[in-house]
């Protein structure tokens, strides 16, 4: 890594590990999905993978009795959700891991969910899903999110924005596919409501960036990349009827 690539993830991860959430998503949504895995467990054993800084680990807490795995790679977002679950009394039930997405070196078949809001695309989800379905017992459930286009068309600016960040991202027909071809039966998806973007992350984001663009004030390189970050909310803001998140819950397919 090069000392500019440092400055930028330094930067970045500055204003990803303020935020309540690395990703669109809010409460609800996670209910939503949760219903749609009918038949769990009264007491199931969930994985959440990629869980940053684990909104959606203690919104899963809250909503089931289940035991919780939450698992991300990056220290400072397991620290920040350890001292969560202390603070709220859910470290009986919920424990967080540092740990690589792609190979958690969990139990196989040990799971009766796996959830992911917003990060299986990280590893790209043709080898994300079958570490999912590994990770899962049979009949087991996946729910999870990913960043899908809703129309073609899009203007250059947005597809030059996700061929940097996700080249390989698709539209729901395509994502449903892979499922298919991955062994998961789809049983049903919806997409994220726009509210989902703004209130836990596009908001506290550019609030963030206010004060990093203070902060750093005497840094134009610092500024540089700052802007480049702040430039999400504007596309999505302007462009947003060209790509959306979409839930997806699928199960294991038996036999």
């Amino acid at each position: 890594m090069n000392a500019g690539e440092e400055k930028f993830w330094k930067i970045f991860f500055e204003l990803y590990e303020a935020l309540p959430r690395q990703g669109p998503g809010d409460r609800d949504s996670t209910a939503a999905a949760l219903r749609l895995c009918r038949e769990l467990p009264p007491a199931p054993d969930i994985l959440d993978l990629g869980c940053g800084t684990g909104a959606q680990t203690v919104h899963l807490a809250e909503l089931t009795d289940g035991q919780i795995v939450a698992v991300d790679n990056h220290p400072p977002f397991i620290e920040r959700l350890d001292a969560t679950l202390r603070g709220a009394g859910l470290q009986p039930r919920v424990r967080a891991l540092v740990a690589d997405m792609a190979a958690p070196g969990l139990p196989e078949a040990g799971f009766d969910l796996v959830w992911s809001e917003g990060a299986l695309y990280s590893i790209s989800l043709e080898r994300a899903l079958p570490v999912c379905r590994s990770l899962l017992r049979p009949g087991g459930y996946l729910a999870f999110t990913d960043a899908v286009w809703r129309k073609p068309g899009a203007p250059a600016e947005v597809r030059e924005t996700f061929e940097l960040d996700y080249p390989s991202m698709g539209d729901v027909e395509s994502v449903g596919a892979l499922l298919q071809r991955s062994g998961f039966e789809v049983l049903e998806h919806f997409t994220l409501p726009d509210e989902a973007w703004w209130a836990e992350f596009y908001e506290p984001m550019s609030e963030q960036i206010e004060r990093l663009r203070t902060r750093h004030a005497d840094d134009p390189e610092a500024l540089e990349i700052i802007e480049q970050l702040a430039a999400e909310p504007e596309l999505h803001r302007r462009y947003s009827e060209y790509y959306a998140y979409e839930f997806f819950v699928a199960r294991t397919r038996q036999g």
